[in-house]
């Protein structure tokens, strides 16, 4: 009895806590769990955003996640857009402490290991098939080169699912090396030639005639995040169009942007670009959403942010990376 009793305290701690922001502003709160989670006796009559009020109750966002801290407390909180304009903020408490969240990562380890693992197998057998040692049938051909590219498709699908959640948890891994970004940027580009062909799109990356300063980051990080950007800029594009990759500095950053000149995305498209789980209801499709919600994650793991821009002549989004971070080892964010 006590353990249930104590199951069902820990069930109540983390249920959610909610308020409606109105357009102008104005804070109004649905219950009182929300107050309770700040650990305030009231909430401000008038903030800017979900991060404002965070903020002003002393929490401090974990870089990359959507997970807040103050004197060992830990909030996962968030905002969504209403009908009317205004804005449904939320706050839910991460139940007990560090050593449960890493408890948490580890389990995660363990699922992704499990799961690749299978995926990883079935490739293996369909590419040993397709080797050429053995005579098949074109149907029986075509039908493993479906399952190979599916089962790519998977084991990608399956990194970006495993590594959101433990960005969502504040741990996501990065392994910092000092390294030049045109390597980088050209790899990404390099891996998207074929996709681009195959949709009649132009691909180019432009960058400036001198060498750029070199930033301290997770390479892999980087190049996910830029191929991010181009596979959402491609599943949107019309035959016809272009997308360029291109860099400069930016006082103590390195901008890089994808854009793509073309039909731009609508005012309310761009607005949700990195909402991940709003677009993924939207869309009813979680890989885009997801791969750019992680993209922002490992950025701003790294110290940078992203963002996208409009216009008339079509759609831009970029990140940007602070120029010659302090540490080079590897270490976990």
């Amino acid at each position: 009895m006590r353990y249930e009793g104590e199951q069902r305290r820990a069930a109540e701690e983390e249920v959610p806590g909610f308020a409606i922001l109105s357009r102008r502003g104005h804070l109004r709160e649905v219950d009182g769990r929300l107050r309770t989670h700040l650990g305030v006796e009231r909430l401000p009559e008038v903030v800017g955003s979900v991060a404002e009020l965070l903020e002003g109750s002393g929490f401090h966002r974990r870089p990359g996640a959507d997970v807040w801290e103050h004197e060992g407390r830990l909030l996962r909180a968030g905002e969504r857009p209403l009908e009317d304009g205004a804005r449904l903020v939320w706050t839910q408490p991460l139940q007990g402490d560090e050593e449960l969240i890493r408890r948490r990562v580890r389990y995660l380890g363990l699922a992704s290991h499990d799961l690749r693992g299978s995926l990883a197998n079935v490739r293996s057998y369909a590419a040993l098939l397709l080797n050429g040692r053995i005579p098949l049938e074109p149907k029986a051909k075509r039908g493993l080169e479906t399952i190979l590219r599916n089962t790519d498709k998977a084991l990608s699908f399956a990194q970006d699912f495993f590594d959101a959640s433990r960005a969502d948890l504040g741990m996501l891994a990065c392994e910092r090396e000092r390294q030049a970004l045109e390597p980088l940027l050209a790899s990404a580009v390099e891996h998207n030639l074929e996709a681009a062909g195959a949709a009649n799109v132009a691909m180019s990356l432009e960058l400036p005639d001198g060498p750029l300063p070199e930033v301290d980051v997770d390479g892999g990080r980087v190049q996910h995040a830029v191929e991010a950007f181009l596979r959402h800029h491609l599943l949107r594009a019309k035959a016809g169009e272009q997308l360029r990759v291109r860099v400069r500095p930016e006082g103590s950053s390195l901008r890089v942007e994808v854009r793509r000149d073309g039909v731009p995305l609508s005012d309310e498209e761009a607005e949700l670009t990195f909402a991940r789980e709003e677009r993924a209801f939207r869309e009813k499709k979680l890989e885009d959403p997801l791969r750019l919600g992680l993209a922002r994650q490992e950025v701003e793991a790294l110290g940078g942010s992203v963002g996208v821009t409009t216009d008339a002549g079509g759609t831009t989004l970029f990140l940007t990376l602070p120029i010659a971070l302090a540490s080079s080892v590897g270490i976990q964010v």
